[in-house]
């Protein structure tokens, strides 16, 4: 009887098995990849959606429709509505902290800290209005985990401004809720003035800039801690120099195209890109389509709605397909690379 170690094993290393593991990791990489950048285009349209109707004109319908995805694809990310729109406000957060710190982290006094991250927040919602709106506005009508969300931000605000005790030229102790209070009055202030900034398009020259606030906001903060001498310098100040450009996420790729995206889709175009001029056979390969009439029909499809071109001369003349992506498809799949980690 032959024992364990004579018995015939199947060569894990062969190129069919080695070509199908391969296979197998693209399938699993690209899914997720899809998966992903579907949720971030679904948090996009929930906030150009509560931007443009308010949070509670906004239903799971519109934002799928606005996505360009199914019900059933938001259902894949989220468990309701408000799960999203509490994804896009933490994305928004997000966004909003990070150029905060990184502009106000090499500084080195309280007040210098507090003045330049408040200078910056303020020039962040000037210039990312949908996202300014539900991060001071809109948010106050959205559900529970999304005010919880909202109140942590607060918490971690107060606590910036309360360091502001360590400074103090003041006699005696300042409590703790001073910091509270005065974080109240900044953001009701912030509030009231986006309140009067309307939600379509004007003029730049037509809107009053948050940014002029630094200055008045700051002696609001100031006084309390080092005094009404120090709050008056700061009237005098004028704003510090911008220290970045406010980070622009891309536009929905597939805004407007009359075509949803999916795997398939997204491997393809990705297939496409990296191996510029190839034949429908090679990106069948590439993308894992066996069906030879599926990719044919999806490549059709692809170029009807301007993603990709065929500059080879084709069967007319017995001669391969040399698909490649147009201007419009070039910036597609950038934007795919971009939000799935790829770029």
């Amino acid at each position: 009887m032959p024992s364990r170690m004579t018995r015939p094993v199947r060569d894990m290393h062969t190129p069919s098995s080695a070509k199908g593991i391969a296979s197998a990791r693209r399938t699993r990489r690209h899914g997720g990849n899809v998966v992903e950048m579907q949720r971030r285009r679904l948090i996009t349209a929930t906030s150009e959606l509560v931007y443009e109707r308010g949070v509670q004109a906004v239903t799971i319908a519109l934002v799928s429709d606005r996505a360009g995805v199914s019900r059933k694809t938001f259902y894949d990310s989220f468990d309701n509505r408000e799960e999203c729109l509490l994804a896009a406000f933490e994305e928004s957060v997000s966004r909003a902290v990070q150029v905060v710190e990184q502009a106000s982290d090499t500084e080195k006094g309280w007040r210098e800290r507090v003045r330049t991250g408040l200078t910056e927040l303020l020039r962040f919602l000037e210039e990312e209005p949908v996202v300014g709106h539900l991060l001071v506005v809109d948010a106050l009508g959205a559900g529970e985990p999304t005010l919880n969300a909202r109140r942590c931000v607060l918490a971690r605000a107060i606590s910036v401004v309360d360091a502001g005790r360590e400074e103090s030229n003041a006699i005696g102790d300042i409590p703790s809720l001073t910091a509270e209070g005065v974080v109240g009055a900044v953001f009701s202030v912030i509030h009231a003035r986006m309140l009067d900034r309307p939600r379509t398009e004007v003029a730049d020259g037509d809107l009053p800039r948050l940014s002029e606030l630094v200055a008045p906001l700051m002696a609001m903060i100031v006084q309390p801690y080092m005094g009404l001498a120090a709050a008056k310098r700061e009237l005098r100040l004028l704003a510090p120099a911008p220290k970045r450009s406010s980070p622009k996420l891309p536009a929905d790729p597939f805004k407007d195209l009359p075509i949803r995206l999916t795997y398939r889709t997204a491997q393809v175009l990705a297939s496409i890109a990296t191996g510029s001029g190839a034949s429908s056979k090679q990106i069948a390969l590439a993308s894992g389509v066996a069906d030879e009439g599926q990719m044919s029909r999806l490549l059709m499809r692809l170029e009807r709605v301007g993603l990709i071109q065929n500059s080879g001369i084709g069967s007319l003349k017995g001669k391969a397909n040399e698909w490649s992506l147009t201007p419009r498809g070039e910036s597609v799949q950038a934007v795919i690379a971009q939000q799935t980690g790829q770029s």
